[in-house]
């Protein structure tokens, strides 16, 4: 078997010929079998911590469920479609997406039409359907990345020509995004790029000083909002303000430390009584410590774990270097999201108003990671297929 090198990885190829560049393969089912466990313990997770809410609120137990059943049908439908779709059409609508998404922030920023929820504008609304941009960007942010790097493989290492301009896009998203405000998710919008950037090839030096240039300006972010300073303060003494500023996280301590090995129960968990905040959103992961214990959360991390592997095995094995940065994107993109909530949850990061993908409440968090998990299903249909003969072939540019 040889090998030849495709950007900063090299790919196992099979001898010329064996293979056409049009040859289909199964979809990786482990993925999809992952991915649907964790949306369906999200499902039931989201039911018991927000039945009684929903009941004394809206006067139905439900309220919560039939949405995330919704949404998790609506999820189902576009990843089975996104799946079908040959992901190389994501390369040639990446400029495009990118435009929509920098005119949707900006829609979103203007009064009367942007909805304002907890402080924050971050939603559109359209009749009964609501979506949140902030969601969709990081997906678009993946998508773009790939195609730079795909496309700048050969300058990627160089400062001015080739990091320059893809820092200055991610710059304006970011700052987009910050205006709503959401740090969070330029949080992990940062952690994606630097991660997929180091992977395509950019200098450590010059990754290194991005860092340290980000210091400052995060600084400056936390340390000159209110609201955000108390999350830092929160963050390194919880217990100080435990009835107040410290309410939540305590809280989720609480719930972890209720749950012991195996857990009060399902449904039995007592800190969703109008105890723990966000119970079925952002602290979802605090509720499985509770009812379902250390096994409970610890197969929940483990199923991400094995979502991380999967993607990381699909992306080295797709067919154009797209893919592979493509995968690697959405990958990270996923994993990363997953780590930084569990991370909130076990106070080990100050808070932020991040989901745990599939398993929390939300539409549009779900709907775009399901259509994310539909591009990696199709790379994965096309893995191998480009060691035909003819030599690097136009999928490689």
């Amino acid at each position: 078997m040889a090998s030849r090198s495709a950007g900063t990885l090299s790919l196992p190829w099979q001898a010329a010929g064996q293979r056409s560049a049009k040859q289909r393969v199964p979809m990786d089912h482990t993925l999809l079998v992952v991915t649907l466990t964790l949306a369906l313990v999200g499902l039931v997770m989201v039911f018991s911590a927000s039945a009684i809410m929903a009941a004394n609120r809206f006067q139905d137990p439900e309220f919560f469920l039939k949405r995330q059943v919704a949404w998790l049908g609506m999820g189902v439908l576009m990843m089975h479609a996104m799946s079908r779709v040959d992901y190389l059409l994501w390369k040639k609508l990446a400029i495009p997406i990118l435009i929509c998404m920098v005119l949707l922030l900006i829609v979103v920023l203007i009064p009367g039409v942007g909805v304002v929820t907890k402080g924050a504008r971050r939603w559109l609304r359209a009749g009964p359907i609501s979506m949140q941009p902030a969601e969709m960007v990081k997906l678009t942010a993946v998508i773009y990345l790939a195609y730079y790097l795909t496309k700048k493989k050969d300058k990627i290492a160089l400062f001015g020509s080739g990091l320059l301009p893809v820092l200055i896009v991610m710059g304006i998203l970011s700052g987009l995004v910050l205006l709503q405000p959401d740090l969070g998710t330029v949080v992990v919008m940062g952690l994606v790029a630097v991660g997929l950037l180091f992977l395509g090839g950019a200098k450590v030096s010059h990754l290194a000083s991005l860092a340290l240039c980000a210091v400052p300006v995060m600084a400056a972010l936390v340390l000159g909002s209110s609201y955000r300073r108390q999350r830092l303060m929160t963050f390194l003494a919880p217990w100080k303000d435990a009835s107040d500023a410290g309410f939540q996280i305590t809280q989720s301590f609480l719930a972890f430390g209720s749950g012991g090995p195996f857990g009060v129960g399902l449904g039995e968990g007592k800190q969703k009584l109008f105890f723990l905040p966000e119970a079925h959103t952002d602290f979802v992961l605090a509720l499985v410590g509770e009812e379902l214990g250390l096994a409970g959360t610890a197969t929940v991390i483990l199923l991400f774990a094995v979502f991380v592997w999967r993607g990381f095995v699909i992306a080295a094995r797709a067919r154009a270097p797209f893919g592979r940065f493509l995968g690697l994107g959405i990958t990270l993109l996923i994993g990363i999201q997953a780590l930084v909530n569990a991370a909130v949850a076990t106070g080990m990061l100050p808070t932020k108003g991040l989901t745990l993908p599939f398993v929390s409440y939300g539409g549009s968090s779900l709907i775009v990671n399901f259509v994310g998990v539909g591009i990696l299903l199709s790379i994965s249909r096309d893995r191998h297929a480009g060691g035909s003969k003819g030599g690097r072939g136009e999928l490689d540019h």
